[in-house]
């Protein structure tokens, strides 16, 4: 069975991808579809024995490498952080093929897109399985893969060819750290199986080894190596432009890949590593600064964007910033319970975007939206869900509230509880993001769907505030043309909204709390070094205050006074710029790292191999030995005296020789 959730997938991608355009569109939909919902059905059994009942096995497949005292085999380890991983992958992906039946109903290359699909959801499961450091490599670089095809899907746009490329080399530089550490870890331990590296871990503890001509400690600089393969894959601070662009593929791509999947894997790693993490408190401060710092800086650009789309992916940013965070004081089933919430809450935010810009002929900017929810009330009432389980809405102190109020103010009080030393700037940075998470939340949500419909004005742009952006413009449908989307895209959104709703509440007490060590049974490092005790009233309360004021602040802007936000906009102050374009490190790194890669790429193309290489190289000597012909044609003439005149010429030259050499014939 466990093989069976695996591999479903892959055959799904093969019989598409291959025979996707003899058997046509239809055909690749529900073949693919009904392989993805039956890995799930077997994804929610794994979850039932391994981590309720604590049935955790590890699946030997096949063997794989073996090089002398080399070995790895090809296994599947099965235990309830990997349970986890199931569910939130098969599932969302089964409703995103669902969904995507209605989203990419007229596009021409259905086929591929299904296959290319099931494909990552293949890389992504090999990936959340692995029993060793190398086959998660292999998962690691199959979702990379998978995502540059998605991304680019429509390649005939130059904005999605830019935002593949763009994906798949910033996640190399994260992937160079992630090999360097496996490297490592091989070198330091002889081994790339899990439990053997985890086992011998603590007798690695505080011991040095040369790297880079440095005795560093060992388990924080494998430590550090890998994440920077996490920081690359999750999107944070400094390898994070990635993902916003990405979100020129199609809706249920960012759904998928950028939402509940592939930026999760990360976090992943993280808490699988967290026995070596826990032996390396420097690196585990380095987490927390970098979610810390991420969870901060993703919701100050949230803040001002204009595309829906856009708006979501930096909240995905910012949540994996939390994710991050709560590693970093050590509290791995924290973030893991907040990766798993928000799987539901973040793909229904997408795929209800998605909804409104297929209603609205795929027009993404919010300023020429609006007035939208009697046209739109099932995805109007979705979103309002994923919203206040996005803002963590919930009721202090009665513990009643959405799925990322458990979660979210979960890693809040870790944070504040943690005696880390960057525990407090933890703290700070995720709750005054938590406030910034609200406010762009609920803009989002009204400037969609309440006030007026701006789609038909003239000057469309006025009617919000910001200038012209990069988003998507289309022609817009008159109000009384939109409705709502075919039943296919509805009903994962029905789905996913009584997730967001409940597994909150359902499953916080297995996450988190007292009867985690039970639920994990060993597959994090529960609660170690992580601080207990109670919470202060105040911290308690300042979550829900903050949320509370965020809405307030858009609900006097956006619905109060409408006009006003076009007005500040106008006045183009530097805090807004700087924000709005995002602390400008598009602009820095096309400065530090593009202009530069493209002069020296110039330079060798040119120079290089143009002159050096070709025009001393073959083009050169290819066009000596053509001079040299030509020079050669000349003399056949066909005239007989010139033949005479040669040979006389080449008789005198003869007897000459042997004249000045003393040679007797």
């Amino acid at each position: 069975m466990y093989a069976a959730i695996v591999f479903l997938p892959l055959l799904g991608s093969f019989v598409a991808g291959v025979f996707g355009r003899v058997i046509g569109h239809r055909a690749s939909e529900l073949i693919t579809t009904a392989l993805l919902f039956t890995s799930l059905a077997f994804s929610c059994d794994a979850f039932y024995n391994v981590a309720l009942l604590g049935h955790s096995q590890i699946v030997q497949v096949a063997p794989w490498i073996m090089s002398g005292n080399f070995a790895v085999d090809w296994t599947l380890r099965v235990d309830t952080l990997t349970a986890v991983m199931l569910v939130v992958v098969t599932g969302v992906s089964a409703l995103v093929h669902l969904y995507s039946f209605g989203y990419m109903h007229d596009d021409p290359g259905r086929w591929r897109f299904f296959s290319y699909l099931s494909l990552f959801t293949f890389a992504m499961l090999m990936l959340v399985t692995s029993n060793n450091f190398l086959q998660m490599f292999f998962g690691w670089e199959g979702v990379g893969l998978a995502s540059y095809l998605l991304i680019g899907f429509w390649y005939q746009k130059p904005e999605a060819c830019a935002a593949a490329i763009k994906a798949f080399v910033v996640n190399r530089v994260g992937d160079f750290g992630f090999a360097l550490g496996i490297f490592g870890v091989f070198y330091v331990f002889g081994t790339l199986d899990f439990n053997t590296v985890f086992a011998a871990a603590p007798a690695m503890a505080g011991k040095t080894f040369v790297f880079a001509g440095q005795s560093v400690d060992i388990l924080t600089t494998l430590c550090l190596l890998l994440f920077v393969g996490a920081m690359g894959k999750s999107a944070q601070f400094l390898l994070h432009t990635w993902l916003p662009d990405a979100m020129e593929g199609p809706t249920p791509v960012s759904a998928l890949i950028h939402a509940a999947t592939m930026v999760t894997a990360g976090v992943f790693l993280v808490c699988r590593c967290s026995p070596l993490y826990e032996l390396a408190p420097t690196a585990l401060d380095f987490v927390t600064f970098i979610g810390a710092t991420t969870a901060f800086f993703a919701a100050t650009v949230g803040l001002f964007q204009n595309d829906i789309k856009r708006v979501i992916a930096y909240s995905t940013c910012s949540q994996l910033g939390y994710m991050f965070a709560a590693a970093g004081v050590s509290d791995y089933g924290g973030a893991m319970f907040h990766l798993f919430t928000h799987a539901f809450f973040k793909a229904l935010l997408f795929l209800a975007a998605g909804s409104v810009i297929v209603a609205m002929h795929h027009e993404q900017d919010m300023r020429r939206m609006g007035g939208l929810a009697k046209r739109l009330p099932f995805t109007w009432a979705t979103m309002l869900i994923g919203n206040l389980a996005l803002t963590g809405f919930g009721i202090p102190f009665l513990g009643i509230g959405a799925a990322g109020f458990y979660s979210k103010d979960g890693i809040i009080n870790a944070a504040f509880l943690s005696h880390a030393p960057m525990a407090q700037y933890a703290f700070w940075m995720t709750l005054i993001a938590a406030g910034m998470t609200s406010f762009y939340s609920w803009r989002q949500f009204i400037m969609t769907f309440h006030g007026r419909y701006r789609g038909l004005d003239h000057h469309s742009h006025a009617a919000a505030d910001e200038e012209p952006d990069a988003a998507h413009h289309h022609h817009a449908p008159k109000l009384e043309e939109i409705h709502e989307t075919p039943l296919t895209m509805l009903i994962p959104l029905g789905v996913l909204a009584i997730g967001a709703l409940f597994a909150g509440a359902l499953f916080d007490h297995l996450f988190i709390g007292g009867g985690a060590a039970g639920f994990w049974r060993g597959a994090v490092a529960v609660a170690a070094g992580h601080g207990t005790g109670e919470v202060p009233a105040w911290e308690e309360l300042a979550p829900f205050v903050l949320t509370v004021l965020g809405f307030c602040v858009v609900y006097y802007y956006y619905i109060m006074n409408p006009e006003l936000p076009a007005k500040l906009a106008a006045k183009r102050w530097g805090i807004y710029l700087f924000l709005y374009n995002k602390w400008y490190f598009d602009e820095l790194y096309d400065f530090l790292f593009v202009r530069g890669a493209m002069k020296i790429g110039r330079m060798l193309w040119k120079t290089g191999d143009g002159t050096l290489i070709d025009g001393l190289g073959p083009d050169g000597v290819a066009a000596r030995v053509l001079d040299a012909t030509r020079q050669a044609v000349k003399l056949q003439s066909g005239y007989l005296y010139h033949y005479a005149f040669a040979m006389l010429i080449g008789v005198v030259a003869l007897a000459t020789w042997f004249m000045v050499a003393g040679v007797t014939p």
